[in-house]
């Protein structure tokens, strides 16, 4: 068994990783360009490590007993699983196996694909806005432990004289994260090949061991959703089969065993009882179990192991009221609990440092908390267990004023915006009956295999420069909207040579799909430098919605506009849902996120009324993070689809008949809100499908659905070019499940992060697979 080596009382379960000013990003991706060697990349991002480890020594964390977590990733941390466990799916072979493969180049072939190969397909991590790698499993995965990153890092650390605690993707969630590659066998499951994993995970933890970790954090978020193949219960059975058997090793570093994301009270005395050293509970979105102070049970439970309280939010950025949470911890130490103070989740959901926004509001500033200031709230509580609650009164005492100046500031509530929330009635959410769009949008010209893109076009360099001009006062207004229009043109003029159906204008105006509106809209405010990873080398910066919200102008109508007077195609005016605006911001905590997103909604509403009365025929509401904000408690999940099913239908249920709306859907296990989806009663949906291969058309079809749909054929993700023939045999599995009149064909997501040369062949490849299956549907059905 390990030597007894405690964890201090205060830690984290990660940190962001991208890099302060996305350096990481900028590093990698200049490796794939090959303007920087292997050599080089890993160079930078050891600095990267070591700048992390000294600010979080720096900010209160001890810099020995494993307080500080090894968290680091190029890429994402299932991926990083992946090849630890040298699950290398069969397809990929060729590459691993190369004479010149390393581990960094499998490992971004296995993320971002190549000419010869698919990526892993990505989905949501949960209910955040990240995405992971899919790990792809069957009866033949090879698996052999690959503990070389691990190792290194831990010893990295060690040269910087600090203490580290590696942090790996548990071995249950890998598996149930993970899907059946298509060489399984019928009835194969990836959780089926558990005992093969632990065995994996047996020798990754005795090579920490030999490297000299005390501590190792697993990280089972797995036991707190209702949207995995298992039951919670069965999840913890399966937790507590493969933790019986890693608990049992004579050679292994002490184990944290971590719960993020969601409510684990029901399983944490059976997670307690496991021979593990210490386990986490999210203490932000769960609770301890019920009544279990007063049987004596959890006191009884953790008798020699530590209990990680995650009382510090890891996912929003407000400050957390540090006197409840004081309280908290203060009363399981008094039960006798050996307590250590963390955060809900790994901080990578959340920026770096708030003293970096300048521009922010002094006031708002006030009211934040990014990771910076969430460690050194930790430290704080954690001062507080050592030395009594009398000894940070001064720091309890200045929160609870930050957070009373907050509740009283002007813009946090607005009567009259209030006031028209609650005057909607059912009628403002419901649109005439589809047969009856239907007829009036035929008026709209639109063929069968109607070819369109989901709205943005690259954002070039040039752009990004002429922004960047505009910001900094060297263009004026008038030059600056030269430059927008004459690139609007462009644009339009390239998708009319391309042969698309229905245009877009590009969105050159926009730096990103939520904060453009937030700039707008009365309530937010947006960021410098709060970048937030998104998967790989996408990064975004959430905008803070902190009051009641407002359009004060049109947002978008003179873009549009502009576009479709070019045009004798019709031109798609773009908006993002009032989901999507709540799920890709950082949300004000203060009241239920139903009545935020009405208020959105309304906005939006005003936006839809006023493109129909510039001439625009097509209105996109994009909802890609739908299912991004699913609970993952099945008991809240009714109430979520039906406040948010409802905010998009009242944002878009003032257009008339003759408007056809669309929306955009992404990364998401369609099956299991395909009600909801179904629900928001637009008249065409896209939604992500290329890297599945079609996997959403079956419960499309089995569901009935009647509505246009648009699933992707062009995988954006990547930045190979899918050919002709295998966009045309995408379209073709689609339809044979949905009718050809409902079936769009287009990309899977935006063009933003693609470049002009590999997007106008991957869209000339669409539209001549879209007119091959018309052609060939026509032709079977006599209707050329």
């Amino acid at each position: 068994m390990p030597a007894t080596q405690p964890l201090p009382n205060a830690t984290i379960l990660g940190y962001p990783r991208i890099g302060r000013r996305r350096e990481l990003k900028r590093a990698v991706e200049s490796y794939w360009k090959g303007d920087l060697t292997e050599g080089q990349l890993l160079e930078t991002a050891e600095e990267l490590r070591a700048a992390t480890r000294a600010r979080l020594v720096e900010l209160g964390l001890p810099a020995t007993g494993s307080a500080i977590p090894e968290s680091f990733s190029f890429y994402d941390q299932v991926l990083d699983a992946t090849l630890a466990l040298g699950a290398i799916p069969a397809r990929f072979a060729d590459v691993a196996f190369a004479d010149d493969a390393t581990d960094l180049a499998t490992y971004f072939a296995l993320a971002r694909g190549d000419k010869d190969h698919q990526p892993l397909e990505m989905t949501k991590w949960f209910d955040t806005n990240y995405h992971y790698s899919v790990p792809e499993i069957d009866e033949k995965t090879p698996f052999e432990a690959n503990a070389s990153a691990l190792v290194a890092q831990f010893a990295e650390a060690g040269e910087q004289g600090i203490e580290t605690r590696p942090v790996l993707v548990g071995p249950v969630t890998y598996l149930l994260l993970a899907k059946a590659s298509d060489s399984a066998g019928e009835g194969f499951a990836p959780i089926d090949r558990l005992d093969d994993v632990v065995a994996v995970y047996a020798e990754l933890l005795g090579a920490l061991a030999a490297a000299g970790a005390a501590w190792v954090q697993l990280d089972e978020p797995a036991l707190v959703s209702d949207s995995l193949p298992v039951s919670r219960d069965e999840a913890t059975a399966l937790v507590e089969r493969a933790y019986g058997v890693l608990g049992g090793l004579e050679n292994r570093p002490q184990v944290l065993l971590t719960t993020p994301y969601g409510d684990s009270s029901a399983s944490l005395l059976r997670l307690a009882a496991l021979p593990v050293e210490a386990v986490h509970a999210d203490l932000v979105r769960g609770t301890l179990p019920h009544g279990a102070f007063s049987s004596g049970e959890f006191e009884s439970a953790f008798y020699r192991k530590q209990f990680v309280a995650g009382v510090i939010d890891g996912r929003n950025i407000w400050r957390t009221d540090l006197r409840i949470a004081s309280g908290v911890v203060q009363d399981l130490q008094l039960a006798g609990i050996d307590v250590v103070v963390g955060t809900s989740n790994t901080l990578q959901h959340v920026p770096h440092d708030v003293t970096d926004e300048a521009k922010l509001d002094d006031r708002l500033r006030s009211w934040l908390a990014f990771a910076d200031q969430k460690v050194e709230q930790v430290a704080v509580l954690a001062r507080g267990l050592r030395h009594g609650a009398d000894s940070i009164e001064a720091e309890l005492a200045e929160t609870s004023a930050i957070l009373a100046d907050r509740a009283a500031a002007p813009g946090v509530r607005i009567d009259a915006i209030r006031e028209r929330v609650d005057a909607v009635t059912d009628a403002d959410r419901t649109r005439d009956d589809e047969q009856v769009r239907r007829d009036a949008q035929r008026g709209l010209g639109i063929p069968a295999f109607a070819t369109t893109t989901i709205g943005s076009f690259p954002q070039t360099s040039e752009i990004r420069r002429a922004r960047a001009s505009f910001s900094r006062g060297e263009i004026d207004q008038d030059a600056y909207d030269g430059f927008l229009r004459a690139e609007i043109e462009r644009v339009i003029r390239l998708q009319e040579e391309i042969g698309l159906d229905v245009l877009v204008h590009g969105e050159a105006e926009r730096n990103d799909m939520v904060q453009y509106f937030a700039e707008l809209l009365d309530g937010f405010a947006v960021t410098e430098n709060g970048w937030v990873q998104s998967y790989g080398t996408r990064a975004t910066r959430p905008s803070i919605l902190w009051g009641d919200v407002s359009r004060p102008a049109p947002m978008t109508v003179a873009w549009s506009a502009y576009a479709q007077s070019l045009t004798d195609h019709l031109v798609k005016g773009m908006l993002t849902g009032p989901v999507t605006i709540l799920a890709w911001s950082f949300v004000r905590d203060d009241q239920p996120l139903a009545d935020t997103a009405a208020q959105v909604a309304l906005a939006l509403r005003d936006e839809i009324d006023d493109l129909v009365e510039a001439g625009i025929k097509i209105v996109q509401v994009d909802e890609p993070a739908l299912r991004e904000l699913l609970p993952l408690d099945a008991d809240r999940q009714a109430a979520y689809l039906d406040w948010s099913v409802g905010a998009f239908r009242l944002a878009t249920s003032g257009a008339a008949s003759d408007v056809q709306i669309h929306t955009h859907l992404c990364y998401s296990e369609f099956g299991e809100i395909i009600d909801a989806v179904d629900g928001l009663d637009a008249d065409v949906t896209s939604i992500e499908a290329a890297r599945s291969r079609m996997d959403v058309v079956e419960p499309l079809g089995d569901h009935g659905y009647s509505r246009g749909i648009g699933p992707g054929v062009y995988d954006i993700h990547s930045p190979r070019v899918p050919s002709v023939e295998e966009q045309t045999e995408l379209i073709r599995i689609a339809a044979a499940r949905i009718p050809g009149e409902q079936l769009w064909v287009n990309p899977d997501c935006g063009l933003k992060t693609r470049g002009y040369e590999e997007t106008v062949a991957s869209l000339t490849n669409l539209v001549q697979a879209a007119r091959a299956v018309r052609a060939e549907q026509a032709g079977a059905t006599g209707t050329a």
